[in-house]
């Protein structure tokens, strides 16, 4: 057993999946099916350790979830860890992990007594939850790349969590209308491509992003701090049934019941980060959650997108800063963001056909003055294009219908725009003629 980077607990490999003699121990209460010994060793520990505990981790990952959390029962009847038992499994234990394995069993005592796992299945039970553990069909596995960092289990109210396509897009609570705004065009943007929309359940930018979810008839995974039964803000009460009801999904790692905290929501943001196959940061406090769901998914090496602001903006500042730092690159729209977490060759948008500018040269003046008019967005009828242009209504009908054949005026239903230009240019084929 050695130590790792940023607080993790890793172990040797090859370690066996059990413990010596731990089914034969005192409050083991183990059943004859070793997989549904596992399931309910892994609700147990949803419940006696904290989200991101590297230490009970690293024992689940290597003993297997009974085993371990009979260990664990042992030291506790016991008043102290049998060192020597678990040495046999996982090698040599050094005094700073010695001291760490043992503080964890002391923080996991205080917890052990009053566990209630009949309880927290009859919650699920009553909110329509329901156990996915690692193995399962609908386990996201995304989440396994957390090592010894991921959940136990997951508690899953509503449909399979559809994470195999989607993108986290998070941000500030107290955000803008503009980031509001471009949270719920971007979800449902995303939505309409076939992409699962992951965030927190929070007000402003998580909410934004969960209603431009549905409002793009896609689905939209809720990863929460608290217990699925536990709707957190209360305000978005609606939103999360509606989420349920449309075939979403709510999941949480800690069982019904539990009480959103502040650890749980930091500890949340890896989660978002891990689940989703890119996140989006739509608007961030110079310091924030969002920007830390951000650098956890810079550190599982998912692609992090930001959206910019206006530079007077103290809600986008967080974003501003990953763009500065590398973090993130700059995304407008959901063909970028889908070109950002797609697939090469699939999810490539077209190039976007381009006006060079410079052949406008070659047009006639009152030609050019027409063309001046137009906008490569923003469509405008004909009244408007000429005054615009500072031309009759006559000279713009007749020159934008010239500039049309051409290709450097395109008619949509609600008016004109900027066209990609074609060969022969206006002023060779006049010359040609």
């Amino acid at each position: 057993m050695s130590g790792a980077r940023d607080g993790e607990v890793t172990l040797p490999p090859g370690a066996a999946q059990s413990v010596p003699g731990s089914a034969e121990r005192p409050g083991s209460a183990l059943h004859d099916d070793p997989r549904r010994d596992e399931r309910d060793a892994r609700a147990v520990w949803s419940a006696l350790a904290e989200p991101g505990d590297a230490v009970a981790g690293a024992l689940v990952d290597l003993c297997g979830a009974a085993a371990s959390l009979a260990w664990v029962r042992t030291a506790v009847a016991a008043g102290s860890p049998d060192f020597p038992a678990l040495a046999e499994q996982v090698g040599d234990l050094d005094d700073d992990l010695r001291r760490r394995v043992g503080a964890a069993v002391r923080r996991w005592a205080v917890r052990l007594g009053a566990l209630q796992p009949t309880r927290d299945r009859e919650a699920a039970a009553r909110c329509g939850a329901r156990l996915v553990v690692p193995g399962d069909d609908a386990w996201p596995v995304a989440l396994d790349d957390l090592g010894a960092l991921a959940p136990f289990a997951l508690w899953v109210r509503g449909g399979p969590p559809r994470t195999h396509r989607s993108v986290a897009l998070v941000g500030a609570r107290a955000c803008t209308t503009y980031g509001e705004r471009v949270a719920v065009d971007l979800a449902a943007d995303l939505a309409r491509r076939g992409w699962t929309v992951v965030s927190g359940g929070a007000y402003g930018i998580d909410a934004a992003a969960h209603r431009g979810a549905l409002l793009g008839g896609g689905a939209t995974v809720v990863v929460l701090a608290g217990g699925v039964d536990r709707a957190y803000p209360a305000g978005n009460a609606r939103l999360l049934e509606e989420v349920v009801r449309t075939g979403g999904s709510l999941l949480s790692e800690v069982p019904p019941g539990s009480t959103p905290t502040r650890g749980r929501f930091l500890q949340r943001n890896r989660l978002i980060a891990a689940a989703a196959r890119a996140t989006v940061v739509v608007e961030a406090a110079w310091r924030s959650g969002a920007a830390s769901t951000a650098h956890h998914a810079a550190r599982l090496l998912r692609p992090v997108g930001a959206v910019p602001g206006p530079v007077t903006s103290a809600a986008s500042a967080g974003c501003h800063r990953l763009l500065r730092d590398g973090v993130a690159v700059c995304v407008t729209d959901g063909a970028e963001v889908v070109e950002l977490a797609g697939d090469v060759g699939p999810d490539t948008p077209p190039e976007r056909p381009e006006v060079d500018t410079r052949t406008v040269d070659g047009l006639d003046p009152l030609a050019r003055r027409v063309h001046d008019g137009l906008s490569r967005r923003t469509p405008h009828d004909t009244q408007q294009v000429a005054e615009r242009a500072g031309t009759t209504l006559g000279e713009a009908r007749a020159m934008l219908g010239l500039l049309e054949l051409e290709g450097y005026a395109q008619r949509i239903a609600s008016g004109w725009v900027v066209g990609a230009r074609h060969e022969p240019q206006m002023g060779e084929k006049k010359r040609r003629s």
